[in-house]
């Protein structure tokens, strides 16, 4: 993301503890394991600051692992920051061997964004207050909620960075 982040304009710092979060506009989560994000998450104390930022108005994008860290159910485990009203299911699209690339249309954006999913999470339940942006196979692929803005796919991988500007538009 530091990449996409850089090249949308913003300089990306890594937060690793409450005080980094305390010193920037937005918050990007990665992909990777969620469970080891929520593990160091908790072990520097960052959940409730994360939460708080989020409820005061602080853009923040996770993408895959990102986005079943963000979401308030998680199938078959306990939400961590619970901060988007959707329920994901984890690894929903197959292995690390089945992964793959899509090309998506976005709303709100004028050109396709390329997309590549990794053992990625299907969005299985959307709440009143989610909008849904994009769709794969009739499913939800990318979301927001006021601030808050999810994807089940990697976009930094391919070099896209529109939606990086998007979620520095709500600054």
């Amino acid at each position: 993301h530091a990449r996409m982040l850089a090249e949308a304009g913003a300089v990306p710092v890594e937060v690793r503890t409450p005080e980094h979060l305390a010193d920037v506009a937005c918050l990007a989560i990665p992909g990777g394991e969620s469970t080891t994000i929520g593990k160091l998450a908790r072990r520097f104390g960052l959940v409730e600051p994360i939460r708080e930022r989020a409820a005061s108005g602080m853009p923040v994008f996770g993408t895959c692992a990102g986005m079943i860290v963000m979401a308030s159910r998680v199938q078959g485990g306990e939400p961590l920051l619970g901060l988007l009203d959707i329920e994901v299911q984890r690894n929903a699209y197959g292995r690390q061997v089945d992964s793959f690339e899509a090309d998506l249309d976005v709303h709100g954006l004028d050109h396709r964004v390329r997309g590549i999913f990794i053992r990625a999470p299907r969005v299985v339940d959307v709440g009143p207050g989610v909008r849904v942006l994009a769709e794969y196979e009739g499913a939800p692929v990318l979301l927001e909620q006021g601030n808050l803005l999810v994807a089940s796919f990697h976009p930094e991988l391919v070099g896209e960075s529109g939606l990086h500007r998007y979620l520095l538009s709500k600054i």
